[in-house]
């Protein structure tokens, strides 16, 4: 029998690679929207932050596996709704766990982000996105606790390649076609050029997922990433070198900057999975994907 994935977030950035990845795999794919904006069979609408449709969903799908990739993910924005941001993240996946109960033989991974803070006597969250990805691997943590749940998570870095992104590589690589195609002259602002981070391609995360719902260990918190740092100075160099045009930034200044330790990725390399795709690689094709989709709705 055809194992069945139900994920969660499918048109997003993470969301399409998913479904195309576990799609070839030979899996049946239930992709879920709040909204349809696919024309396939196997789309089904339902608002994550409703607790009686999620149930539905659960009820009518009846997975094998569940990859949750939905939520909000927008560390501005989320000073100016962090309510929104807890009822996307947190609620949402409350209710997806409340539901899966119903089935103990379900694999399921939530996806949180690197972006967490150590939950202690005195939390120090650094925005409200930061505040709801925690919380929300402590509810899968809590929930496997208390009921059981084949329930692993995925805290996944900054993740970067093709695909309509919203992160700073994503961003910067729209920059850099306007600049081409439009002669775009207006400078991309970047906090500045020393701050370092670790990027993993979204291809490659999307792996780690089919290898932790496969062979994850149950109640485990999986960190990934490249197990590197590179600058946003590397960054922007790189997408200096792929235009003949200046790239105009305006930059700021940090001060007394300490460089954040690379991701520990050993507890998920220790499953046989590791990264392929190289930082040049996937920024090149990020380029290359808004350059051919210039000018359209994407």
């Amino acid at each position: 029998m055809t194992a069945k994935i139900l994920i969660t977030g499918a048109n997003g950035f993470s969301g399409r690679h998913a479904c195309e990845h576990f799609a070839q795999l030979g899996m049946e794919v239930i992709k879920v929207m709040r909204l349809k904006k696919d024309s396939s069979d196997h789309v089904l609408c339902c608002d994550l932050t409703d607790c009686a449709q999620v149930e539905k969903l659960i009820e009518e799908v009846q997975p094998d596996y569940v990859l949750h990739l939905a939520g909000r993910n927008s560390v501005s924005e989320s000073w100016k709704e962090p309510v929104a941001y807890i009822e996307s993240n947190v609620m949402s996946t409350f209710y997806l766990l409340h539901a899966l109960r119903n089935l103990p033989h379900c694999r399921t991974v939530i996806v949180g982000s690197v972006m967490h803070f150590e939950m202690k006597d005195d939390p120090e969250p650094q925005n409200p996105y930061s505040l709801s990805k925690t919380l929300q691997v402590v509810a899968a943590q809590c929930w496997w606790h208390l009921f059981g749940l084949k329930v692993m998570m995925a805290r996944p870095t900054n993740l970067i390649g093709p695909g309509n992104s919203n992160g700073i590589c994503g961003l910067l690589a729209k920059k850099v076609v306007e600049i081409e195609i439009e002669n775009d002259s207006t400078p991309f602002r970047l906090s500045s050029l020393i701050e370092q981070r670790d990027y993993l391609d979204v291809r490659d995360a999307v792996r780690a997922y089919e290898t932790i719902l496969l062979h994850g260990k149950i109640g485990t918190v999986y960190s990934l990433g490249s197990g590197r740092n590179h600058s946003l100075g590397d960054i922007a160099n790189a997408y200096q070198s792929m235009i003949d045009r200046d790239l105009p930034l305006d930059v700021g200044q940090i001060q007394h900057y300490i460089p954040p330790q690379p991701v520990d990725i050993r507890s998920i390399t220790e499953l046989g999975w590791k990264p392929l795709i190289p930082l040049q690689q996937s920024l090149l094709d990020a380029f290359h994907y808004f350059k051919t989709r210039h000018g359209s709705s994407q």
